[in-house]
């Protein structure tokens, strides 16, 4: 019998899985097999304590943490799937837990950098004024693209300085824009976006030339033009600006559970990453300057 066909063909029939995830499991499951071979094993055969020693032996080969978490993910869908089709009794993965993956640490800009890039759009036209609004409010709010491209002119409170984002769960928030964002983002409304649809139908805040709602690729490309203009070597994505906000802020001291409302982290572990590379900064700096370092 050839278990990892019948997996396959299981997978193929009942799931509906990418061509790269298919290949993915694939090669797990194979890869697991091979391993067992030399040891005169069999993926029927296969304990818990087999399995746990695979793992170790991938981690002594050098496999990344998030490389055998995937291949731990394999595994339980294949002796699920060996379970349901009754050729085995029992489930040897049952209660493994997934290797803790290490959160990379994102890319921040500094503060000179971010003024390079906020710098370069001339706001004297309809396109320079867009993109300047757009840029000093992701920076200024922290906001995701996703939720910067979908803001109507109902959610910009002028008079205030506040924004109403809705997040991808719909949860809806208020956030402040500040004096410099709330500048240019009246000089947009009040005087070029006309110009992009006079149609009074459309309510999206960002529009391109087309007069439709401005898109994540769009913006994508905005960012990519400026960074190119401002001569930055860093490669500068949409959510780099939402990090470098994060990241400003707790240098200048706010509080991490208001940025976490800010920014819409369902969860402070997530918005804790930034205050650990604060931390990581501090050590940079003591080591470069303290004399007895």
């Amino acid at each position: 019998m050839n278990y990892i066909d019948a997996f396959l063909n299981y997978l193929s029939s009942e799931k509906e899985l990418s061509v790269n995830t298919l290949e993915s499991y694939k090669r797990d499951i194979r890869q697991l097999d091979g391993y067992l071979k030399d040891l005169n094993l069999s993926l029927e055969k296969v304990t818990k304590t087999i399995i746990i020693t695979y793992l170790i032996y991938l981690q002594k080969i050098g496999k990344a943490t998030s490389t055998i978490s995937r291949n731990l993910a394999s595994i339980r869908c294949f002796y699920q799937f060996m379970l349901h089709a009754r050729y085995m009794d029992n489930d040897p993965s049952t209660n493994l837990e997934s290797p803790k993956v290490e959160k990379k640490l994102p890319s921040v800009l500094t503060k000179k950098e971010v003024e390079q890039l906020l710098e370069q759009p001339a706001p004297f036209d309809a396109k320079g004024s867009r993109d300047k609004a757009m840029l000093e409010l992701l920076y200024a709010t922290g906001i995701r693209v996703s939720e910067l491209v979908s803001l109507s002119l109902g959610d910009i409170d002028t008079n205030n300085g506040m924004i109403l984002c809705k997040s991808s769960d719909s949860k809806m928030r208020s956030i402040p824009i500040g004096n410099i964002a709330l500048k240019y983002l009246r000089l947009y409304i009040n005087d070029f976006r006309k110009k992009l649809s006079p149609s009074p139908e459309d309510s999206s805040l960002f529009l391109n030339f087309h007069g439709k709602k401005m898109t994540r690729q769009g913006f994508w490309k905005i960012i990519k033009y400026y960074t190119s203009k401002a001569k930055i070597s860093k490669t500068i994505t949409p959510h780099t600006l939402r990090h470098s906000f994060a990241v400003h802020l707790i240098e200048n001291g706010a509080d991490l559970q208001v940025i976490q409302e800010m920014l819409g982290h369902s969860d402070i572990s997530t918005t804790q990453i930034y205050s650990k590379m604060n931390k990581n900064k501090v050590k940079e700096v003591y080591s470069k300057t303290h004399p007895r370092a």
